[in-house]
């Protein structure tokens, strides 16, 4: 059964890790409504390339722009069945927008399935819904999800975990893992 599905967005989101998921989940059937605070639909996000080169931390380039297909002002989180957060340098300020942390609240209050990755995790501490969860992200992020009262899975880079209605991952190398349990939590069978 097709789910509606909320993608909060912003400005230097991981590129593969907004259209990978968003791609994915139309492709399945699933609709999917790409919304940023203080823009509408049509209107398009920067994004972020990070790689893992062998350095200390990921690298960071331009991305593509990626254009958003509804308006966030017009969006009631209560319309949707579940919610996807991007990782990337948009977590970092989209969870000082307070509508923002309004809608990653009621996901959780109403224990609808949530699929963050990487930076996602700053958005739900943010939020403070991590508390007695477990939650993968990006390492560095580790200690906000401790500080948000959660516990942090170490999990390889390419692995995801399913704790509840929350699916998270490391970074857009779990892509597979990632979005196979995010299936599995909104109930979608692929034949």
């Amino acid at each position: 059964m097709a789910k509606k599905i909320l993608m909060i967005c912003g400005d230097f989101c991981e590129d593969y890790e907004t259209m990978v998921p968003f791609q994915a989940l139309q492709a399945v059937g699933h609709t999917v409504d790409a919304v940023c605070p203080d823009k509408k639909a049509g209107d398009t996000i920067a994004t972020a390339i990070h790689d893992f080169e062998g350095d200390q931390t990921y690298t960071e380039k331009r991305g593509h722009n990626f254009t958003l297909n509804a308006t966030f002002a017009d969006i009631d989180p209560a319309d949707y069945d579940a919610l996807v957060i991007p990782g990337g340098r948009g977590p970092e300020y989209l969870r000082m927008y307070p509508e923002v942390i309004a809608a990653v609240r009621h996901f959780f209050t109403a224990d609808k399935p949530v699929a963050a990755i990487c930076h996602g995790a700053q958005l739900l501490a943010g939020a403070r819904v991590l508390e007695g969860r477990t939650c993968s992200a990006y390492p560095a992020c580790r200690a906000e999800v401790e500080l948000a009262g959660g516990t942090y899975a170490n999990i390889p880079v390419d692995q995801a975990i399913t704790d509840g209605n929350l699916v998270s991952a490391p970074a857009w190398p779990a892509h597979p893992a990632w979005i196979a349990q995010f299936l599995a939590v909104l109930g979608t069978r692929i034949s």
